[in-house]
């Protein structure tokens, strides 16, 4: 076994004794650091976020914030993490620690009750907190700010939340969706959006601040075993290829979204898990003339600011795509890579055209993801095989959306998913491509509906007859989250709501 570390608040440890499959959240408990917190053991409460050193988007390190329930604690071997406990400062030895700006903030403004779910909050205010570019946007120092969001926020209920700011961000530049994973049972949302809208900018005295000029830990390559069961990550593509060939039963895992709730909720173990998160060869994002190339690594947060809204049908799911702790973890490749028929990027990708290139040790080949799934949870991808881009063809369609029918408005999973591309042209429609989620035994293009559209005139007529349609798409059924005829039924709305949300935007 080659040792294993993390380094937590600064101090080195070795990850043994604990085993492949311990959670960040169980060895930061198990030494003693009970302010991560386990609420779900699912990745939907962030009781139990803790902050990691990433490689940065505007700056060389980002203090990124993740669920420590469903992250194994070897995939962290050579990294930083940052807890609740590791944001307050000690000036003196024997001396109480200062509170963190946000920690600070949280306990004026009344932010925690039963203070469970506390420290998860704390750690994803702190991340929003040192977001390089929320900071380029603050336009007040800390006690204009602190005066101006207090008295909006608190005095606005769906208001404006201050002068400068919205809803759903204050003017010091703080995007409440930071918050989207973190539920609280007791204190009341108000005084954490008070917090939230408090805080200032870092000073450069900041340590945290400061870390950000400095380049992340490098990826490390991995060999953690304990009794029969081992986590393995190699440092290059190739050799990771070599070693599914040889492990063609191994766990895949990247951002360990999916696989963590099996290890929490079903109890499931595996003999043996290889990591893929931090290969760069999975990791690159190129715009070509003819395509935009997403390595299956990359995160979907990294990939919503590194597109900055240049694809706008991706653009429009990144927000409903579970909650922020959860893009700071998943990927496009481990979506794909479940074939679940209810996961909400496969209907984007689908009518964006998208294709996937799967790699093997004797090379790769290019799929179209329509041609992707073959049953449920079941692909083309062949055993030892690894998805590693998806490609998106260029130009793209106009005129896009995407619908995500649930009963919560974020962080949900969805019961119909829909995603229109269209090219209008003249009035008529050109081209039509449709993406179905939740309807099926796999994620489906709606073909008779597209040929219901093409060639027609972009009309009320049209839009009416194409719905029709789209509502006999697919083998809905009904289960706890919706029945069959209601998912029929919103299949067939969406496409009213595409027509009456773009008829007077759609270029002639």
């Amino acid at each position: 076994m080659v040792t294993a570390r993390i380094t937590v608040n600064g101090k080195e440890a070795p990850i043994a004794p604990a085993a492949p499959h311990t959670t960040v959240l169980d060895f930061l408990r198990e030494r003693g650091l009970t302010g991560t917190k386990e609420g779900c053991a699912e990745g939907e409460c962030g009781a139990c976020s803790v902050l990691v050193a990433r490689p940065g988007v505007n700056k060389p390190t980002d203090w990124v914030p993740v669920n420590a329930c469903l992250v194994p604690v070897a995939a962290l071997d050579g990294q930083e993490v940052v807890t609740s406990e590791g944001l307050a400062t000690v000036e003196a030895p024997g001396t109480p620690p200062v509170l963190h700006p946000v920690q600070e903030e949280m306990a004026v403004r009344g932010g925690s009750q039963c203070g469970y779910c506390t420290p998860g909050f704390v750690c994803s205010m702190a991340a929003e907190y040192y977001r390089p570019d929320r900071c380029a946007h603050a336009d007040r120092g800390p006690d204009a700010t602190a005066g101006a969001a207090g008295a909006g926020a608190a005095g606005a209920d769906g208001g404006d939340g201050g002068d400068g700011g919205d809803a759903e961000h204050g003017p010091n530049g703080f995007d409440l969706h930071a918050l989207s994973g973190n539920l609280c049972r007791c204190t009341g949302y108000r005084p954490i959006r008070d917090a939230a809208f408090a805080v200032g900018t870092p000073t450069d005295e900041d340590p945290l601040a400061r870390r950000r000029e400095q380049d992340p830990p490098a990826p490390v390559a991995t060999e953690y075993r304990q009794d029969d069961s081992a986590f393995l990550r190699r440092g290059t593509l190739a050799e990771t290829l070599r070693l599914l060939r040889e492990r063609p039963d191994a766990v895949v895992v990247a951002g360990s979204t999916d696989w963590g709730v099996e290890v929490n909720i079903r109890s499931r173990r595996a003999d043996c898990v290889i990591a893929v998160d931090r290969l760069p060869e999975l990791r690159g994002l190129r715009v070509e003339s003819d395509h935009v190339e997403i390595g299956a690594a990359l995160t979907l947060t990294e990939i919503e600011r590194r597109l900055d809204g240049s694809v706008p049908l991706l653009a429009q799911l990144f927000p409903q795509f579970a909650s922020r702790l959860i893009r700071n973890g998943a990927t496009l490749g481990g979506n794909l890579g479940t074939g679940s028929p209810i996961g909400d990027s496969p209907p984007v990708l689908l009518a964006l055209e998208a294709s996937l290139v799967l790699a093997d040790a004797d090379g790769e080949r290019e799929v179209p993801l329509a041609d992707y799934f073959t049953g449920y949870r079941q692909s083309v991808r062949r055993p030892g095989e690894l998805i590693r881009a998806v490609r998106l063809p260029l130009p793209l369609s106009p005129v896009t959306a995407f619908h995500k029918i649930a009963k919560r408005r974020f962080d949900d999973i969805s019961s119909v998913a829909v995603a229109f591309a269209l090219d209008v042209e003249g009035g008529t429609v050109r081209k039509a491509r449709i993406g179905l989620g939740g309807v099926a035994a796999t994620p489906v293009r709606a073909l008779a509906t597209e040929a219901a559209l093409e060639g027609r005139p972009w009309t009320t007529g049209t839009a009416e007859a194409a719905a029709e349609v789209l509502r006999g798409e697919g083998t809905p059924m009904s289960d706890h989250r919706a029945s069959a005829g209601y998912r029929a039924a919103m299949l067939g709305q969406s496409l009213l709501k595409l027509y009456a949300q773009t008829t007077e935007a759609v270029p002639s």
